[in-house]
């Protein structure tokens, strides 16, 4: 099989004789004298490709020994010296590969350690052990007031009933109010702020005041610090603390809302109550009752007493902000009779009252006069209208009432009153009653 041509060695096959070899050219012709080899194959006949029954052998010739320098030959299979970025990548792409498998690592064993979730916020800015409420911070007051206030627990015949008192002696008396203790059958038990309870009888009661004093059966007690209710102003910020809905410990804070506030309360059948009240905007609720109403320095002015609500009666009333304390001036002295005597003192001012002045300036109008009493001591007659105690309007006979009833025995007061179209001023030094 041929690719369409006869080749066959010079001489050996059919053709001319003499015909010239492949690669020569004929004499005459142009390029060269006859014989002349081919510049393009000028070495034909030494060729190994050209006949194909030739031996496929390279001969490479010998370099001298002398002379030249012969050209170096690099094998492509030896392993060369790495290049500049094989030894910056190849660190590169194994640090990844560690950093890799030791996160991983460090994932597996946080979610065996339950750790799982991640770190929220910084770290603490100073040691817990510094990070110390400030004493004239709210949190500060209430640190220190705390455990002088207790949960105060009566047993009566409709159940158990449950308020808040606060410790004012270390042998162990403890102010509530008298709606707390009324109608007690049993024993009263305290529990402290700890936790821990101590039984307690009732020392003495003064309904009209609505204040009561018991006394737990446990001494070296932390009795409260005492301020002055005479020396507040509106505005002046105060914290509650009591057991309100059973709910122990509690501490709520607001502002005095009113000075002065004057309320009568009290229950079908009951005694009535007079409140020359502190009015606070701090939450209080069923169970504060009897705790403690302290100014920014921890010191107690007021006794939390009772609420306002917008419920119908027989439904259960809850804090609108609107709360009332006893001045803590009147609570103590108070305090100091049922201790000293077992009863407390009432202030009277020598008059029966009537209702209110039907002029224009309003008041007070009295009904009758005690022949002996402050009253008269001071002129005041019969039909004398009492238009401002102290300074403070009276517009009904309530507000007469409350207020005498806050100053103590002895307490010199300054009256303004109209007889008849004139008005006048004098001074009354209000009695004990003689009860």
């Amino acid at each position: 099989m041929t690719d369409g041509w006869d080749w066959r060695r010079p001489g050996t096959g059919p053709g001319p004789a003499g015909s010239p070899p492949f690669g020569y050219l004929p004499a005459g012709s142009p390029g060269g004298p006859a014989g002349t080899p081919s510049p393009w194959w000028s070495d034909a006949l030494a060729d190994p490709w050209r006949d194909p029954a030739a031996p496929a052998a390279v001969v490479v010739p010998a370099v001298p020994l002398t002379g030249a320098v012969p050209e170096p030959v690099t094998d492509p299979d030896v392993p060369g010296r790495p290049a500049l970025r094989h030894l910056v990548l190849i660190p590169l792409v194994t640090a990844l590969l560690a950093g890799s498998l030791g996160g991983a690592l460090g994932y597996a064993f946080a979610v065996r350690s339950g750790g799982a979730g991640p770190v929220l916020g910084a770290g603490p800015a100073r040691p817990p052990e510094l990070a110390q409420r400030k004493p004239e911070s709210l949190a500060g007051v209430a640190e220190r007031v705390l455990p002088s206030v207790v949960t105060v627990r009566v047993a009566g015949v409709g159940g158990t009933s449950e308020g808040s008192g606060f410790i004012a002696t270390a042998d162990g008396h403890v102010i509530t109010n008298d709606h707390v203790v009324a109608g007690a059958t049993g024993r009263a038990s305290v529990i402290f702020h700890d936790g821990s309870a101590a039984p307690a009888s009732v020392v003495g009661q003064d309904p009209e005041s609505d204040l009561a004093v018991i006394k737990v059966a446990k001494g070296g007690l932390p009795p409260v610090e005492f301020g002055d209710s005479d020396t507040l102003a509106v505005g002046d910020p105060v914290l509650a603390i009591g057991s309100p809905l059973s709910l122990a410990n509690t501490v709520t804070a607001g502002i005095v809302s009113a000075l002065d506030r004057t309320l009568r309360a009290g229950e079908p059948g009951g005694p009535t109550r007079y409140y020359a009240a502190i009015q606070t905007d701090a939450a209080v609720n069923h169970g504060n009752s009897g705790g403690p109403l302290v100014d920014g320095d921890g010191r107690v002015i007021g006794v939390n007493a009772t609420i306002k609500s917008l419920v119908a009666e027989g439904q259960e009333a809850g804090n609108i902000g609107l709360a009332f304390a006893i001045p803590i001036n009147q609570a103590k002295r108070i305090t100091q009779d049922i201790i000293g005597t077992g009863k407390a003192r009432r202030t009277v001012i020598g008059a029966q009252i009537g209702g209110a002045g039907r002029s224009a300036g309003g008041g007070v109008r009295l009904n009758s006069v005690e022949p002996s009493g402050p009253a008269a001591g001071a002129g005041l007659r019969a039909g004398d209208v009492i238009l401002k105690l102290n300074g403070r309007p009276m517009t009904e006979p309530t507000d007469l009432i409350a207020l005498i009833r806050k100053y103590a025995p002895g307490s010199v007061v300054t009256v303004e009153y109209r007889r008849g179209s004139s008005r006048r001023n004098t001074s009354v030094t209000l009695a004990a009653d003689a009860k």
